[in-house]
């Protein structure tokens, strides 16, 4: 008797053992033939073409029945910053105010002449937008000069007190809350459904770094700017390869620019940092089409272009006539165009609000 109890005990347990088997094997199978993508809420979006156009994408590439279905390991997402995920129009770059108050106003530093006519520069010009052509690089080569000899961990650290500031013309935000709600967004739905998500910005990668890494959750290792030179604290003048790095040295900044990272440069560097061509890109200017055109050129795997246009006079300090014009140049280009204006519930949040005309 007790032998047979055991041998039907036995029974039920296999017997729950294989239900509960075909339930998983049912489940999966029926995992495989459903997308990937996770139903995601976006709280700052209107119902709009760009957003539909991201979407369908996202739903095209991780269906992993699907032709265009691309592997985890492949889903690279590149986003410019200024712009694109952080403003940039109140009243220019964050790095080019930085700038000034490093050459006008840091009462514990006297810049040199240089720095101080670039600081000034931008002091004059910034309102309008009136910089010269070559504003970038002049910006560049000051900032370089500007903080010569400052550790890498002080610069951050002072970067971070300047992001505690608040911005001219807006109330309610800090430097560092300046983050586009709906595209701090997109970041997030992409991470979501397996895209590794990279910030190539023309800004220097230690401000990219102090400022987007934590909003963006965005590790330092993915953050590509404008780079300069480092050296160890004693090296001096001598070449990397002939001086050991001591126990004493920190790693400092210096004068020489190693690259603005703008148009072109932003393809070179994403092939020696990242080695794996984008897949989905984001940027708002010139400075980001070539790393556009690289995105969906010759790609092995379906790739897309999302561009923003400053189109909103309400919200923000953007430009109707010029933004729409390169919104339709943009098109052109097979670009999906973002509208500030017509695509987002908010820019920056509730609770900012612009105080300039």
């Amino acid at each position: 008797m007790n032998d047979r109890k055991i041998n039907a005990s036995k029974l039920t347990s296999l017997v729950i053992a294989v239900l509960v088997l075909a339930v998983v094997l049912a489940s999966c199978a029926f995992v495989g033939c459903k997308q990937e993508e996770s139903e995601y809420r976006f709280h700052y979006w209107n119902d709009c073409s760009s957003l539909s156009a991201l979407k369908q994408y996202v739903a095209s590439v991780t269906d992993n029945n699907a032709d265009t279905f691309i592997p985890v390991e492949d889903r690279i997402a590149v986003f410019d910053m200024d712009g694109t995920l952080y403003g940039e129009l109140f009243p220019t770059y964050l790095e080019y105010l930085l700038l000034e108050y490093r050459g006008l106003d840091d009462p514990n530093y006297e810049a040199p002449e240089e720095v101080k006519r670039v600081a000034q520069l931008i002091r004059d010009s910034k309102h309008d937008w009136s910089y010269p052509s070559d504003m970038a690089m002049q910006h560049a080569l000051a900032q370089a000069k500007a903080f010569e000899g400052m550790s890498v961990k002080d610069f951050e650290a002072y970067v971070a007190d300047f992001l505690k500031k608040t911005p001219e013309g807006f109330a309610g935000m800090t430097y560092g809350s300046a983050f586009y709600q709906p595209m701090l967004e997109v970041i997030d739905y992409l991470q979501q459904n397996g895209f590794k998500t990279y910030i190539v910005s023309g800004s220097d990668r230690f401000i990219c770094r102090a400022l987007a890494s934590e909003p963006c959750h965005i590790p330092n290792e993915q953050i590509i700017g404008m780079d300069v030179k480092l050296r160890a604290t004693d090296q001096g003048d001598a070449d990397s390869l002939d001086y050991q790095f001591a126990r004493g040295d920190e790693v400092l900044r210096t004068d020489t620019l190693l690259v603005k990272n703008l148009k072109t440069n932003k393809v070179l560097q994403i092939v020696q940092e990242i080695d794996k061509q984008p897949v989905l890109s984001f940027g708002n200017s010139s400075g980001d089409v070539s790393m556009h055109r690289y995105t969906v050129t010759r790609n092995r795997y379906k790739a897309a272009v999302f561009m923003l246009i400053a189109n909103d006079e309400a919200r923000d300090y953007g430009n109707t006539v010029k933004a729409e014009k390169l919104g339709e140049q943009w098109k052109a280009e097979g670009f999906h165009v973002i509208s500030m204006r017509d695509d987002w519930t908010t820019i920056y949040g509730a609770n900012v609000r612009k105080t300039n005309s």
